[in-house]
C-alpha cells in the first residue's frame, strides 16, 4: 500500500498533479499496489484530486482531516468518523481567543472562521472551500467539530502550542501541519491511526506500507508505515524521522521518481541507517 500526502508532496506548488506522476500511480495500481490519499484537507477539498487519479471509478480510500475521517473514494461512504470532545474543543478555543488568535472549523465544503484573517484567505485559495465568518463561534465549537485550526505567525504560534499542550495535551492531538497552521484533533487520532485502519481493513501488513509526506501532520503515518519517506522539500523534523528522503521535490515529480525507481523499478531504496519507528503524537 502506498499512502500519499497531498499538499507539497503529491501536488506541485500550483496544486496540479503532473501527467508523469499520474501515470506512475496508475502503473503502480496495475501492479497490485493500493494507493491511499492522506491529507489534512476535508473530503470536499480532496475530491478533485481523487477524481483526477480515477479513484471515483474504483475502490479506494481517502484519509481526510488528518485522520478524523476515513472515506471510500468510490462511494463516499464514511468508514471512520471522530470528533474532538466538546469540553476539550472549548478549552482550546477559549485559550486561543484569550491569546488573540482566530480559529477555524471545517465542515463539508465550508471553512468557518471566528474572524477574517490573511491565513484563512490563503487557505480558501488553496482548498477552494467557501469561507464564512461566524458571529457566535463558541456555540459552533460546543456543538462538535472534527478539528480546530489556529492560524498565525509561526513565531507566536509556538508559545500557544506549548500552552495548549499544558492544558489539553492528554486530551487531544496537536501539531503544525504548516508552520502557520496549528491543528487540534481528537485524542489518538492522526494519519497513522487512520492508515492502520485502512491496512487492517484490506489485510495489508504494516511492513508492506510505504507512506510519503512533508510536514508534521505526516509524522504519525511516516512512523507507522513499514517505510516512511519524507519529501526533500519537507520540514527538517520530518526528514530526520523518515527512513528515506526523496531525491526530487514535489515540483520535480518526486513521487513519480520514487515510484518508477524503487516501487516499479529494481533499484534498492537508500534507507537511512537509523530512524525511529515508535508512534509519535503527530
Amino acid at each position: 500500500m502506498l499512502a500519499l500526502d497531498l499538499d507539497d508532496t503529491l501536488l506541485r506548488s500550483d496544486l496540479t498533479i503532473s501527467f508523469r506522476t499520474r501515470n506512475a500511480i496508475k502503473r503502480a495500481e496495475n501492479a497490485g499496489i493500493v494507493v491511499v490519499l492522506a491529507s489534512g484537507r476535508v473530503p470536499a477539498a480532496m475530491e478533485q484530486f481523487s477524481r483526477l487519479l480515477g479513484m471515483h471509478r474504483r475502490p479506494g480510500y481517502l484519509i481526510c482531516n488528518n485522520g478524523t475521517i476515513v472515506q471510500e473514494s468510490h462511494t463516499g461512504n464514511i468508514l471512520s468518523d471522530t470528533r474532538i470532545p466538546p469540553k476539550t474543543a472549548l478549552i482550546a478555543y477559549d485559550l486561543a481567543q484569550a491569546e488573540g488568535f482566530p480559529v477555524q472549523i471545517y465542515e463539508n465544503d465550508v471553512m468557518y472562521v471566528s474572524r477574517s484573517n490573511e491565513f484563512a484567505d490563503y487557505d480558501e485559495r488553496i482548498t477552494g472551500l467557501r469561507q464564512v465568518v461566524v458571529e457566535n463561534f463558541r456555540a459552533m465549537v460546543a456543538a462538535g467539530c472534527y478539528k480546530l485550526l489556529i492560524p498565525g505567525d509561526p513565531m507566536i504560534l509556538q508559545p500557544l502550542e506549548s500552552l495548549l499542550r499544558t492544558y489539553i495535551g492528554g486530551e487531544a492531538t496537536l501539531f503544525t501541519s504548516k508552520p502557520y497552521f496549528l491543528e487540534i484533533l481528537p485524542p489518538h487520532t492522526d494519519k497513522g491511526t487512520a492508515l492502520a485502519k485502512v491496512a487492517e481493513l484490506l489485510k495489508i501488513d504494516r511492513e508492506s506500507v510505504l507512506a510519503i509526506g512533508d510536514s508534521m501532520n505526516d509524522e504519525a503515518m511516516i512512523r507507522w508505515a513499514g517505510i516512511g519517506v519524507a519529501m526533500i522539500n519537507g520540514d527538517d523534523r520530518i526528514k530526520n524521522i523518515a527512513a528515506m528522503v526523496t531525491e526530487k521535490s514535489n515540483d520535480d515529480d518526486g513521487i513519480a521518481d520514487l515510484i518508477e525507481r524503487y516501487v516499479l523499478g529494481k533499484e534498492k531504496m537508500p534507507l537511512l541507517a537509523s530512524h525511529s519507528k515508535e508512534p509519535g503524537n503527530g
